[in-house]
């Protein structure tokens, strides 16, 4: 009985002691854990009080009076807005033209485009329906004055060639509807500033890009080209939807007062065509987005599978093209080689190796020279030469015209009339261009030609005395002058 009360007791003991020590620690950790949940707790609290400090709208946002009435200015077409715009749609038409980004830049910066677009989501966001109306109106004026005056431009233009930066304009995607969505938010937040911030709005009339797209729908109805109308008319749309939904956004984060209210289920009726609206404009141009960027990609993979896989050394890739499918045909590869030709265990292992390049469904073309027909490496490097010979007797020939069809470059031939006349009698006229000399079909030199007319046709000119002085004043030692009967 003895060992067994003992063996209890000592049995008792154990679980007494154990709860004892954990009695003892377990405050102090919990005082720790509150210490560092205390710590963390204030760390939150400043770094949320920096962040609102940092990042609040409200601290230096104007009146809402005020900014209502700033865009309601905008809004206006007549005037002055009308003419500039005009003036823009012109200078931007130009610039697509020539092919200048910098004058369609230039174009972007006069621009009143943005003020009935900003006008429609500001009116959206406070339920001013008057103000909806008018901006409706307006903008409906300024499409059909913008492709009005770009169109009759395009039909009188001599230059009818697509450039890089009018196709730019025809192809809409999913990068567009946030440029737009971004910018329209960057363009309202310095909207609403009690200091404008021009810089601001200005770049936003430029990274938006709302009148290219016009000028190139103008484009593609004075050529007929429809593709081109319809492309630039949905990039202008997307646009132009996207501002006045980041506007709308921004308004209701500034919370602005309503000028109606709408009872709740005509808001939700509201909200149901917004939705409805950037649904059926935002969609299409996320598939053309997928669809550039699995080209994109397409045409990365196929670079890479060539440079890796076709690398033989008798055999030599002359070209290959890449045709990109994306509506269930097999997209293709076709690779053109000269030299020794490749065996059909090679072509069918190359073949095989596409999927490892991402390129599973792609047919691949191999067009390359008969055995009877193998490569002789001297006698292509001495093709190629004389390539390289044709292609730069061909570029000297045309140097060549281009100075004979190019004016005198530094000299001003109206200055040099007045001057001649001054210096030799009985000048009516002169006529100034450079000649360009052939021999056996190669540009032999360029010379300074110049026609002469009299204003007395009994009297002589001294046509040497013509010869000398504009040898001089031409820099040139090979002047013709010639007298016009």
């Amino acid at each position: 009985m003895n060992e067994e009360n003992i063996k209890y007791d000592e049995k008792s003991v154990e679980p007494n002691t154990t709860p004892n020590e954990n009695q003892e620690q377990g405050p102090q950790e919990g005082i720790h854990r509150d210490a560092v949940t205390m710590r963390l707790l204030r760390m939150v609290r400043s770094l949320r009080q920096f962040m609102q400090g940092r990042f609040d709208l409200r601290a230096d946002s104007a009146a809402q009076a005020e900014v209502v009435e700033q865009v309601r200015k905008g809004i206006d077409f007549r005037g002055m807005n009308l003419w500039v715009l005009i003036f823009a749609i012109f200078i931007a038409s130009l610039g697509l033209n020539v092919n200048s980004t910098a004058v369609i830049i230039g174009a972007m910066l006069v621009s009143p485009l943005m003020g009935p677009i900003t006008g429609v989501g500001l009116a959206l966001g406070i339920n001013d329906f008057d103000m909806l109306k008018s901006a409706w109106r307006n903008f409906l004026l300024m499409v059909i004055v913008s492709l009005v005056t770009s169109t009759a431009y395009f039909l009188v233009s001599p230059i009818s060639t697509a450039q890089s930066e009018l196709l730019a304009r025809t192809t809409p995607t999913t990068y567009d509807v946030l440029i737009a969505f971004v910018g329209g938010l960057a363009g309202m937040v310095a909207q609403t500033r009690k200091d404008k911030a021009v810089t601001v709005v200005s770049g936003v009339a430029i990274a938006t890009a709302l009148m290219p797209p016009l000028c190139t729908a103008g484009f593609g109805l004075a050529t007929g080209n429809f593709n081109y109308f319809f492309g630039a008319l949905y990039l202008f749309t997307i646009n132009t939807v996207f501002i006045a939904v980041a506007t709308y956004v921004v308004v209701l984060f500034l919370r602005y007062e309503k000028k109606t209210i709408l009872d709740p289920v005509r808001q939700k009726k509201n909200s149901r065509y917004i939705t409805l609206v950037i649904v059926l404009v935002g969609v299409p141009s996320i598939l053309f987005g997928a669809h550039i960027v699995r080209r994109t990609s397409f045409e990365e993979n196929v670079d890479r599978y060539i440079s890796k896989v076709f690398q033989f050394n008798r055999t030599m890739i002359v070209d290959y093209q890449k045709s990109y499918h994306y509506d269930g045909d097999k997209s293709k590869v076709e690779v053109r080689l000269v030299g020794e030709p490749l065996s059909q265990d090679v072509i069918d292992n190359a073949q095989a190796q596409l999927a490892d390049y991402g390129l599973s469904k792609t047919e691949l073309i191999v067009k390359q020279a008969d055995s009877d027909e193998r490569l002789d490496i001297g006698k292509l490097q001495k093709s190629y030469a004389d390539i390289i010979d044709e292609k730069n007797s061909q570029i000297r020939e045309l140097r060549g015209r281009l100075s004979s069809l190019t004016t005198i470059d530094t000299l001003s031939g109206a200055d040099i009339s007045r001057e001649l006349s001054l210096v030799v009698d009985n000048i009516a006229s002169l006529s100034l261009s450079k000649h360009t000399t052939y021999a056996d079909g190669k540009a032999e030199g360029t010379s300074v030609v110049a026609i002469v007319k009299a204003k007395d046709q009994q009297q002589p000119i001294d046509l040497e005395k013509v010869r000398m002085w504009l040898s001089v004043r031409t820099k040139s030692g090979n002047v013709k002058v010639v007298q016009e009967e």
